[in-house]
């Protein structure tokens, strides 16, 4: 059985106790490697190394260029590596390996290469005399030590998305996965050392007792970046809050998909399908609720359900696999908690709402897609961010209507809108309260353009130069021209006018 091990000051090491704690592939339910325990000594040394590092300029003191070219490296490498990450990320994810090896991974390089060249654009700007006989420039400086916390749902993209930006910026990392899913971030860890990334600059933990509040409130830490839950962040935002840390959180989210009348029904019913299930709906931008409009209604229905009772559920490792388990047991007693919740409650379950048994998979955390027709805007299953592959549908009127229903949650992270009317769409777009808005269709990203959202869904963007800005500060520097001992000034706190 794979045993894998931290990253800490630039060695690949067992936890300081040596105890391991059991992977668990969510489709068989079995248990597929080993991992190291972390201990709050473990990440003691692991904060401690990466405040060296950062202090003593042995990262953030090197030529863009040269910090360029490592990250470079390690992009290259993951290229290098995709098929062994993507095996690895299925097998601890149950998502299947059509995703992880021609999504996730790729995308997670692709990150890594983008981010590599910013690192050659750290620059801030300069300017003339705002204040008379003084010259002004603004620098724009990296934080200093970056806790970083990802999710199980997109671990190595997730890892890509928060080691970027910081790295490039001149920033040193703790970075910890979920404890759900560790191997392709321990795996990254490897991959680091072999980049030539310095000793103490990137250190990677595992889960352990205590690690992440106590990473995320540690007095040496300048900077938290999560992915998680608005739970989550929350607890983040009061912890970083005693030392006044800079935190940045990529949070929950209930997307709303807009049908409007005069949409190509075929295509939102193929985008409804690829946004509301995709990994198995564990997604935060995974379109939950859609809004059809009434005259088409029964139509877009009626293709809809056709194309979800052809999801094909099973085994990761299938190419012929669309829909894996979720990710634990604990989820999918989650997910089988809303959807009875709003059984009981009135709500109309179209399809789906069972755990499956799959032959040979006896064990695994399979849930089916499920579909609800709720139009109650009050009912928890619309308000709630459910986390699995639960979608609801709803009518609406006139545009009024579907748009107050889409900003009637918590939630802000991203939204689309059908229509063939480009001034529809353009109004649709300024009006919904979301990070990112697609207009006929749902789910791309790319690393030039930011991720994150409105609302109680986060602080801060992830990708594009947005998110690397986010990893720094900026400085005024201003300087004196005249060279005079004594300014016109000077009476006015000390002495009388000249």
């Amino acid at each position: 059985m794979a045993e894998y091990k931290l990253l800490i000051n630039g060695e690949l090491v067992n936890s300081s106790t040596g105890k391991t704690s059991d992977d668990i592939n969510p489709a068989t339910g079995e248990v597929i490697a080993q991992v190291p325990e972390s201990t709050l000594d473990d990440m003691n040394r692991a904060v401690a190394a990466a405040r060296a590092a950062f202090d003593d300029g042995r990262w953030s003191g090197l030529t863009h260029a040269t910090r360029a070219s490592m990250l470079e490296k390690l992009a290259t490498l993951v290229e290098e590596h995709a098929d062994e990450l993507a095996e690895l990320e299925s097998q601890d994810t149950g998502k299947p390996i059509k995703l992880a090896r021609d999504s996730d991974i790729p995308f997670a390089a692709d990150n890594l290469h983008f981010f590599a060249s910013t690192a050659r654009h750290l620059r801030g700007s300069a300017a003339s005399e705002y204040s008379g006989g003084h010259t002004s420039i603004i620098r724009r400086e990296p934080i200093g030590v970056v806790a970083s916390v990802a999710p199980w749902n997109y671990p190595f993209m997730m890892a890509a998305w928060k080691l970027g930006p910081a790295l490039a910026a001149g920033n040193t990392v703790v970075f910890k996965p979920s404890p759900e899913t560790p191997l392709t971030a321990l795996k990254l860890g490897e991959l680091a050392i072999e980049a030539g990334i310095p000793a103490g600059v990137l250190n990677i933990l595992a889960d352990g007792p205590d690690v992440a509040p106590s990473l995320v409130s540690h007095k040496n830490v300048n900077m938290v970046s999560i992915t998680g839950s608005t739970r989550s962040g929350k607890y983040v935002m009061r912890a970083a809050a005693d030392t006044i840390k800079r935190a940045h959180l990529e949070l929950g989210g209930k997307a709303p998909f807009i049908v409007y009348a005069d949409a190509d029904i075929e295509a939102a019913a193929n985008g409804a399908v690829v946004g509301g299930y995709v990994n198995c709906g564990q997604d935060c931008t995974a379109a939950t609720r859609i809004y059809v409009q009434d005259s088409i209604y029964d139509d877009f229905i009626a293709s809809f359900l056709s194309k979800v009772k052809q999801i094909r559920v099973g085994n990761p490792a299938s190419e012929q696999t669309d829909m894996g388990p979720l990710i634990s047991a604990r989820q999918l007693d989650r997910v089988q908690g809303y959807v009875e919740r709003a059984r009981h409650t009135g709500s109309h379950i179209l399809v789906g709402g069972q755990h499956p048994s799959i032959a040979g998979l006896e064990k695994g955390f399979f849930f089916e897609p499920t579909v609800i027709a709720e139009e109650r805007q009050d009912a928890e299953i619309v308000q709630e961010e459910v986390f699995g592959p639960v979608v609801v549908v709803s009518r609406f009127t006139d545009e009024e209507e579907a748009l107050h229903c889409a900003n009637g949650v918590v939630y802000g992270l991203a939204a689309s809108v059908w229509t063939r009317d480009i001034y529809k769409a353009m109004r649709a777009s300024q009006t919904l309260q979301f990070g990112t808005v697609w207009v006929n269709d749902h789910l791309p990203l790319t690393s030039e353009m930011p991720h994150g959202g409105y609302k109680e869904s986060g602080i801060g963007k992830d990708m594009s130069m947005y998110s690397f800005e986010e990893y720094t500060q900026i400085k005024h520097v201003m300087i004196e021209l005249s060279g005079e001992a004594r300014k016109d000034w000077h009476y006015t706190i000390f002495g009388d006018q000249a």
